[in-house]
């Protein structure tokens, strides 16, 4: 019998659907703050500020915790980014946590294995995973407590157990299959008898445990030296894939200065590429030449416009996102006023431009992003992420973790800048976000997560926040939209049916998305600074989460 089928609960059906309806107001707080998708990564974070910790002892905390609770979207077996704001200095430092493809990943291996594209579900798209990189070294130049204690709320839920809520539920529910076919041994750390948790079970992770606490004593050799780094490699081979212990023991996570617009009089900062927040970007910078203010929320005349904005951004991004140390340009030519004004003059008022091409992004929403501030004003925006849901299902034994699939976003043509290669980074989806006034005060840590949904979250949350007025929790209830993989329009329910009707006479392929699947439009989470020394946050009704403050 399964350890985890003790703690069943007496809920004899999965719930069936889920409105969304938010009701929540937002959270005032004046000495810090944590908003996440799990309450019990909030808690663990403000555990940190409490006991004197940075705004980066509560992100490192909490992006433990959503490692041991939240393990369809993010984990140990993934990568993250953050952006981190310096009060002292008013600077905004941005952190690359993304892991390399091995050093024998070549196209033609890839080709010879059959394949014409890269498939998520394969050892050959397991990069290295770059998110304990990114803890370590996040919490090396800005934390404060020990790296133990940081780590403890998560050695002590994946131990003792926690209890998996309803949005997780469901998201957990989908990778049934995926685990029943995936290359571990022995019992799976992820389901109870061969099955996904309901909502209200209790779940434990040993292995996680006991590897989370090793970290937490040795630092990064725990995991890209040794043992572990040992039975990742062993995983992905046996799962066809080609990493080795030497391409672990090389990662590294890497500071950059952050791509910047003005946008509003507030400065929009992105980490640079190899993540898409250029796309958020340059999305702004062309609706900041356009008339898209003149017109309400929700009215087609605005969506029609933010949607062509991205879909301009998107044809720029899927052709010049890559690896920085394989870039053909510098990325502010992309983000250039003249640029940009050249770009929103493709927009066409009466109809969708068919010309603009945006590529092929695969939809997914299984990342988590949470933010922190500390008393003292610094922020933390970080994402964390195995990918698509559960990452590649390729489950290292004795690690109670789950390996990303990053390496399917490389290209195969051979000369874009993208292109699958040894020890290279592939094109990125997850992003944070961070604002700040002229001076460099804080104005905002904040981000929208889910694949290629990201930038469109942001575009919209910055648009609720900026161009309306919103409070954080109002700009995060909004209904949203996502262009999907094809072109289509995903609308959320909810938004008026003339609105739709409009949308189609402008030549869009728009469907409405509901119940569950409106996962599809992301979970965000925001953390604004008053000027009175005051924060108020919000927290997607979409997820599990909250905000909440000292």
């Amino acid at each position: 019998m399964s350890e985890n089928s003790r703690f069943r609960p007496s809920i004899p059906n999965r719930v069936p659907s889920f409105a969304f309806c938010s009701r929540r107001s937002p959270v005032y707080a004046e000495h810090g703050m944590v908003a996440a998708s799990q309450p019990a990564a909030v808690a663990a974070g403000l555990d940190m500020l409490r006991d004197g910790g940075t705004a980066a002892d509560a992100a490192v905390a909490t992006a433990a915790v959503l490692a041991v609770v939240e393990p369809c979207s993010t984990g140990l077996g993934g990568d993250a980014f953050a952006l981190c704001h310096d009060a002292a200095t008013g600077s905004v430092h941005a952190l690359n946590g993304s892991g390399r493809s091995g050093a024998a990943l070549t196209p033609e291996h890839i080709h010879a294995l059959g394949f014409e594209s890269i498939p998520q579900h394969h050892g050959i798209a397991v990069t290295v995973p770059g998110a304990c990189a990114a803890w370590c070294t996040l919490h090396e130049r800005f934390g404060a407590l020990d790296l133990q204690r940081v780590l403890a709320p998560a050695v002590r839920l994946a131990r003792e157990g926690f209890t998996v809520g309803p949005v997780t539920s469901e998201l957990w529910s989908r990778a049934e299959a995926l685990h029943a076919h995936a290359h571990a041994q022995g019992a799976h750390p992820f389901l109870i008898e061969g099955r996904a948790p309901l909502p209200g079970m209790r779940m434990r992770n040993p292995d996680l445990a006991a590897l989370l606490e090793t970290i937490g004593r040795h630092g990064m050799p725990a995991f890209y030296e040794g043992p572990t780094a040992e039975r990742i490699c062993t995983a992905v081979q046996a799962a066809g894939g080609i990493l080795c212990p030497e391409d672990l023991a090389v990662c590294r996570a890497d500071w950059s200065a952050p791509l910047s617009l003005s946008y509003r009089g507030i400065t929009v900062h992105e980490c640079p590429p190899n993540g898409q927040g250029l796309v958020a970007l340059s999305a702004l910078g062309i609706l900041a030449h356009t008339d898209h203010t003149d017109y309400p929320p929700f009215s087609p005349e605005r969506l029609h416009r933010q949607i062509e904005a991205l879909r301009l951004a998107f044809a720029d991004a899927r052709r010049y996102i890559c690896d920085p140390e394989h870039a053909e340009l510098d990325w502010k030519d992309l983000l250039d006023a003249e640029y940009l004004a050249g770009r929103s003059r493709r927009i066409q008022a009466d109809r969708r431009n068919a010309a603009i091409m945006h590529g092929t992004p695969e939809t997914s929403s299984d990342t988590v992003q949470f933010c922190t501030v500390d008393r003292d004003g610094n922020a933390v925006s970080m994402v964390n992420s195995v990918y698509t849901n559960f990452g590649s299902g390729i489950v290292p034994a004795n690690t109670g973790l789950v390996l990303q699939n990053r390496g399917s976003n490389f290209s195969l043509v051979p000369e874009h800048p993208n292109c699958a290669g040894p020890g290279k980074r592939p094109y990125h989806t997850i992003i944070p976000c961070m604002t700040t006034h002229a001076d460099g005060r804080l104005h905002a840590a904040l981000g929208v997560m889910g694949g290629f949904m990201q930038p469109q979250g942001h575009v919209q949350v910055l648009s609720a926040l900026l161009d309306d007025g919103c409070d954080p929790q109002t700009a995060l209830d909004r209904l949203r939209f996502c262009i999907g993989p094809d072109g289509s329009v995903a609308l959320e329910e909810g938004i008026a049916e003339e609105t739709v009707n409009a949308l189609l006479s402008l030549r869009h392929s728009v469907h409405v998305v509901q119940g569950y699947a409106r996962s599809l439009f992301g979970r965000g989470q925001i953390i604004l600074a008053g000027g009175d020394g005051m924060y108020v946050a919000g927290s997607d009704g979409r997820a599990d989460g909250c905000a909440f403050g000292l």
